[in-house]
């Protein structure tokens, strides 16, 4: 389970360090402007259908019934239960392209209620999801395919597919000449990427044997039971996504600029999300819901606790940074061209009010698949409607008195309520419970977090008591990660250095074995 995490963070980490050069085109070349502002909404619309429709929902209900059907009765009849699902996505997909190309300037309307009688950027955000939103049917396609591939063990190809997302936007950018607007430009590399994605996962489903067929939809027992579990996982998607939609919603109500401020700030947020958190869960459903099926719930206990511990090792020093260095991260990493310095400093604020609640967000995932693995989608959608209520609300409080910076407020306190219902659910019907191992290591880690922002701090405010403005932001920058490093690479020497090495000597005495 281990390797195959650190094979999907590799990629999604390079994915990621395309998608920071592809932000910092934007930056250069879009700023945070009108013309921004619509394009980053036309590129959110489809986005959130996917993540509501295709991807948090679809593989909650689709992995632990194809790990089922595979349990019981091999893999070739988990391989029809997929066929069948796949003659229902592409319908499904085909009537909601017709009803959003139709209804486009209605759901532009709803997704962004501030631009309608905007002359700019209503129009321009309407032009451009129609041209983004065909990659909704491609990426649900993906997504299926990446399913099956990780139901049999398989999980670099559907991992690379946002490194192909991001280099096609990238390659589009750079032919932005050619193209009424650098808007238009990244929107048609949107759609050409999704075309790429599903050709990758398409090859890899070849090579391993599990390609889909096409077969007339079908209602199966299993289709049955996967719809039963689909359409309340859909709802706790929904749910995760009104907050998402919320931000683009108020803020499309705000000053201009506050949809891209926003958008900067949550790509850096992103990234310990994408990396760690979505690499973790991805996994970790596709370990416990065989595990589950094969009846050793112990094992998937266990599973799922190492797989927090590796969460927190890995975010901590993101929170870290976003709460105490946000304007350093923002201006070294984004200001240049059309993105002035205060948009770096309205961005770094949105930033660390992100930062205080990264710790939640990335521990949600492992936590839903608690449930997910036991085919259970109902339980998380109670935790979500409670969090996105209070999200919700406070988000129209506090645009008032903080504007943007309210809304990623909202989105932190959302997601701290989220992982304590979570934890409650999961403990009152005993499905998560600390180990010895889990109960030393988690204050060890707590430890080595406040030692990295006790360093921090300290170095941050000495640079600017000493140095003032003498370093660039990139050099401070520079600093403060190598300090940062070697504060929490040393706490976790001193901390974890002897358990470390035992679980080495173990392993190597297996693979002897």
């Amino acid at each position: 389970m281990i390797k195959n995490i650190f094979s999907v963070s590799a990629i999604t980490l390079v994915s990621r360090l395309f998608g920071f050069v592809r932000d910092l085109m934007f930056a250069a070349i879009l700023g945070a402007g009108p013309l921004a502002d619509a394009f980053f909404v036309a590129f959110r619309i489809p986005n959130q259908f996917r993540a509501i429709f295709a991807e948090g929902a679809f593989s909650a209900a689709f992995v632990p019934g194809f790990a089922k059907v595979a349990a019981e009765r091999g893999q070739n009849a988990a391989l029809v239960f997929a066929d069948r699902i796949f003659a229902f996505l592409i319908l499904a997909q085909l009537v909601l392209l017709v009803l959003a190309f139709v209804f486009m300037p209605t759901v532009v309307g709803l997704m962004a209620p501030g631009f309608a009688d905007d002359p700019v950027r209503f129009p321009a955000a309407v032009e451009l999801t129609r041209i983004t939103f065909p990659y909704l049917a491609l990426v649900s396609l993906v997504i299926l395919m990446s399913g099956v591939l990780n139901a049999v063990g398989r999980f670099a190809a559907a991992a690379a597919t946002q490194v192909v997302l991001n280099i096609g936007i990238i390659g589009a950018l750079l032919l932005a000449a050619n193209f009424r607007t650098p808007a238009h430009a990244a929107a048609w590399g949107i759609v050409v990427a999704g075309l790429l994605q599903f050709l990758v996962v398409t090859a890899d489903a070849l090579k391993a044997n599990v390609m889909l067929e096409l077969r007339a939809p079908k209602v199966t027992p299993e289709v049955r039971q996967f719809w039963k579990t689909f359409l309340p996982a859909t709802v706790g998607s929904a749910g995760t996504q009104i907050a998402v939609l919320a931000d683009t919603v108020v803020a499309s109500y705000l000053v201009a600029g506050s949809v891209s401020w926003l958008y900067y700030a949550d790509r850096l947020n992103q990234l310990p999300l994408g990396v760690i958190a979505i690499a973790v869960g991805t996994v970790l459903l596709s370990e416990m819901s065989r595990r589950v099926a094969a009846g050793d719930d112990a094992g998937a206990r266990t599973a799922q606790l190492r797989a927090i511990e590796l969460t927190l090792v890995f975010t901590l020093p993101a929170v870290a940074a976003f709460v105490i260095v946000p304007d350093t991260l923002m201006t070294a990493l984004f200001m240049r061209g059309e993105f002035s310095a205060n948009d770096a400093m309205q961005s770094a604020r949105a930033l660390a009010a992100y930062g205080s609640g990264l710790a939640a967000l990335v521990l949600i995932r492992p936590l839903t698949v608690t449930f997910h693995a036991r085919g259970d989608t109902t339980t998380p959608v109670i935790a979500v409607a409670v969090a996105i209520t209070v999200n919700v609300l406070l988000k129209v409080l506090l645009m008032g008195p903080l504007g943007h910076v309210g809304l990623a407020v909202a989105t932190s306190a959302g997601a701290w309520i989220n992982l304590a219902l979570l934890i409650v659910f999961a403990r009152r019907r005993d499905l998560l419970a600390l180990d010895e191992r889990a109960k030393v290591v988690m204050p060890q880690l707590a430890v080595a977090f406040s030692v990295l922002a006790l360093a921090l701090v300290a170095s941050n405010t000495a640079i600017a008591m000493l140095i003032p403005g003498r370093l660039g932001a990139k050099v401070e920058l520079v600093l403060l990660m190598a300090i940062g490093g070697l504060a929490y690479g040393g706490a976790l020497a001193v901390l974890f250095g002897k358990r470390f090495l035992a679980d080495l000597k173990r392993l190597r005495r297996g693979i002897e074995g």
